[in-house]
């Protein structure tokens, strides 16, 4: 086998049981090494396409969904190349392609002769895994479903030029490594540095969830769309009351834009001195990148913000054009300002700077969104929409009434405290029912 011939697909992270496999598909039958060395090796590479398969949610054949993890994850000059952007020209393609012929003699081998030699006919359980059905560390369900359907069309094509082909479409319609595979992600410093980590499991919450506040949202979108079209976008700050979809509408629009290259990295006021670390990241990429900061504000004390004024407008690098950021706050200008600021007091000679300098970060987001908490109709409105879109049956008149007696113990009218009483009335109600 040829993986050291390899080009461009080299360095994997899991590259070990790819040496190891290759190795044992020439030497198996070799006797100048003993069976027994080459038969333990055969099974430490079962136990750890096993364990990958348990790690990942992997199932079928896990030989070849490993090569495809493999394919899906190596960030090289092509991949990331085709990454959302589809099929390029020039050498690199011949490359590649050298590369894929290497990649289909993997997953055309036949194991037979090798089960049959080191007497490890049990390796056929690896042909065909059946999963436990436990979720996966690595991915959630929808990419490692992704991931086991590629594997299979691999085997499908007939030649290694088909092969590639299935490839490119695969970074065109997804991208590659971690940005390609997930929606949203955090930010993580460690002895090492800075590091952009996904986040797994992200709420499957739409847009058209939100009862309601249609020009918020439509002033969000439009924006949005903008941006993931290659046009003029702006930073976004959605403010206003607690509990009215702020943070749900940022979600929506993770999971309403994700197949056109839209990715969300949520960030902590106490993380903005890393944000230059961030975005150096993120800026070569094909991707367009929301940097998500929610219920942002800040006290007197705080100066953080003068690293995120600097960041969205005012240093001396641009900031990229496949970047955005978008905050949500429960305050208009998010720092909170004091009478003293306004009355000039004596330990201020300038007041009117202050309060500038405190006014000029909401200034540099160019769209301001306001979210309204519901007036009472507003809310009932509400609550019978998610009561219908749950299932619960149930007069509208005692409906309503119960709504109302919880928005009074329960922390007034929002969007927030009407589905918390649905969600409860959903706990409540005897199976059938709801």
């Amino acid at each position: 086998m040829r993986e050291k011939e390899l080009i461009i697909y080299k360095d994997f992270a899991d590259g070990g049981l790819l040496r190891d496999m290759a190795w044992l598909m020439e030497h198996y039958g070799d006797d100048y090494y003993n069976k027994e060395d080459r038969k333990s090796l055969l099974y430490d590479c079962m136990h750890r396409l096993f364990e990958m398969a348990g790690h990942h949610g992997f199932y079928g054949n896990l030989w070849h969904c490993y090569l495809t993890n493999l394919l899906v994850n190596n960030e090289n000059s092509y991949s990331m190349a085709c990454e959302i952007r589809g099929e390029v020209e020039g050498t690199i393609n011949q490359a590649v392609l050298h590369d894929i012929i290497i990649f289909k003699e993997f997953y055309d081998y036949d194991f037979a002769g090798m089960m049959e030699s080191l007497e490890a006919h049990c390796f056929s359980l690896v042909l065909a895994y059946d999963s436990c059905k436990q979720g996966s560390k690595v991915y959630n369900t929808r990419i490692c479903r992704r991931i086991c359907d590629l594997a299979v069309k691999f085997t499908q094509n007939h030649s290694p030029e088909e092969m590639k082909a299935t490839l490119t479409e695969f970074y065109k319609e997804y991208g590659v490594g971690k940005f390609g595979l997930h929606k949203a992600f955090r930010v993580v410093r460690d002895e090492q540095g800075v590091h952009i980590v996904p986040i797994l499991n992200i709420a499957h919450v739409q847009l058209e969830d939100l009862v309601g506040y249609e020009l918020p949202k439509k002033k969000l979108t439009d924006n949005t769309e903008a941006f993931v079209e290659g046009r003029k976008a702006n930073n976004c700050l959605l403010f206003g009351d607690a509990g009215t979809g702020k943070s749900s509408s940022i979600k929506a629009i993770a999971n309403k834009y994700y197949d056109k290259g839209l990715r969300i990295i949520e960030i902590y006021k106490h993380q903005f001195k890393d944000l230059n670390d961030v975005i150096g990241q993120v800026k070569n990429r094909n991707y367009k990148f929301i940097i998500y900061m929610d219920d942002l504000s800040f006290e007197e004390f705080e100066i953080e913000y003068k690293y995120l004024k600097a960041v969205i407008e005012g240093g001396l690098e641009k900031k990229p054009e496949n970047v955005l950021i978008y905050a949500t706050s429960n305050r208009r200008h998010l720092i909170k300002e004091t009478f003293a600021d306004k009355e000039g007091r004596r330990d201020q000679l300038h007041s009117s700077d202050t309060v500038q300098e405190k006014l000029s970060l909401v200034s540099r987001f160019g769209v301001t969104i306001f979210f309204c908490a519901p007036d009472k109709r507003q809310f009932q409105q509400i609550v019978t929409a998610l009561a219908d879109r749950h299932g619960i049956s149930m007069p509208e008149e005692e409906l309503l009434l119960e709504a109302n007696k919880w928005e009074l113990a329960h922390g007034g009218l929002s969007g927030r405290t009407a589905q918390q009483f649905i969600d409860y009335l959903s706990g409540m109600l005897p199976d059938g029912e709801a």
